[in-house]
């Protein structure tokens, strides 16, 4: 286990205008400082204790000196610490890059009290998922059903709104039957959505009660809405899921992604041999592997059918279709395989003959 270090900072001269600005209003400041840095910052006026592990405290006092020397008037007025201040400061400390994504103890991640008990991970991976979710703002967790993907994620936006790490809950996906046609749905445009965000909204009620979520939703600190009506809009101290991201294109993608503001995390779920994609479209989710592997602040995270925390029997129906797919593809390529000799051969053969005839 890594050694947690405290160290102490007193920020001269002291002034409360500049510690009020520097903190923000109601230490929001700071609580993104720890939940970025994976740090416990306490302060009285202007001394401050820091406590973490030694590179990542060691950061966060490097981080609150400059951001106090911002701080200082200028022609008799006080800037303001601004969240975008925040975010720079952390990205331009390069510390993100030295944290190990498994610096959380596993089973430790969440400790949520629900109707049915405390939520944790009940697999290492599903551990692994978690760590990634708080490490950094973009995650993917991608794999078959059954694997908490979506559940995790939603108890984890609880999580971070219980401690008031975010202000909101946005919950988000695309609207493509499973297959089928459903023609007109009657009802407004809640009523129309809610089909297809039932998912979500069954971990919410487990989560924190009918009655709370209902509140809550209509507060607007739960919002559920279409990925259609994300268009536009820029989602600042928010926790972001998108479910069932295999359905959207790459279009719809591109616009999810840069629609996350400040201070905001997003989980992005899906799986993608479950695309109900019209043939000719390509799966934004798919893409969004292939384009975005590379970017270190997004996390991709892969489940298996080992994963499966439902009935065993959904394990073993998630093996077999693995297996057949693989059988599958080996097929059809045996069977390219085998056309293309064909071709070939007769191609040989018709050259043969105009040679011959010549």
């Amino acid at each position: 286990m890594s050694k947690i270090i405290t160290l102490d900072l007193t920020l001269e001269p002291a002034d409360n205008t500049r510690l009020a600005n520097l903190c923000g209003p109601f230490d929001d400041n700071i609580k993104q400082l720890e939940r970025r840095l994976g740090v416990e910052i306490n302060h009285r006026h202007n001394a401050f204790s820091i406590v973490g592990k030694p590179h990542t405290a060691n950061a966060a006092v490097d981080i609150l000196k400059h951001l106090y020397v911002d701080t200082a008037p200028v022609r008799g007025s006080y800037p303001d610490i601004e969240p975008e201040a925040i975010h720079l400061a952390i990205k331009e400390s390069g510390v993100l890059e030295q944290t190990t994504k498994s610096s959380i103890p596993y089973g430790k991640e969440i400790n949520i009290k629900t109707k049915k008990g405390v939520i944790k991970p009940r697999t290492p991976n599903q551990a692994q998922y978690i760590a990634n979710m708080v490490s950094h703002d973009i995650t993917f967790g991608i794999g078959p059903a059954g694997t908490g993907k979506t559940y995790l994620a939603v108890a984890a936006a609880v999580d971070a709104l219980e401690r008031q790490e975010i202000r909101r809950i946005l919950l988000t996906r695309p609207a493509v039957e499973a297959g089928e046609k459903l023609g007109f749905l009657p009802g407004d445009l809640s009523q129309k959505v809610d089909p297809y965000l039932r998912p979500l909204y069954d971990a919410l009620f487990e989560m924190l009660g009918f009655e709370r979520v209902e509140k809550l939703i209509d507060r607007n600190v739960i919002e559920v809405a279409p990925l259609a009506y994300m268009r536009g809009r820029t989602l600042n101290d928010a926790f972001i899921i998108l479910d069932e991201s295999q359905n959207t294109t790459v279009e719809q993608m591109k616009m999810f992604l840069t629609r996350i503001g400040f201070n905001s995390r997003a989980v992005i779920t899906g799986d993608v041999t479950q695309v109900d994609l019209p043939r000719n479209a390509k799966s934004g989710l798919r893409h969004a592997i292939e384009v975005l592997s590379d970017v270190k602040e997004i996390s991709f995270h892969f489940f298996q059918a080992d994963d499966v925390v439902r009935h065993p029997v959904v394990t073993r129906i998630v093996q077999a279709y693995d297996k057949w797919e693989a059988e599958d593809a080996r097929a059809r390529k045996e069977a390219e395989a085998r056309r293309r000799e064909a071709r070939e051969a007769q191609m040989n053969t018709e050259h043969s003959q105009s040679q011959e005839q010549s």
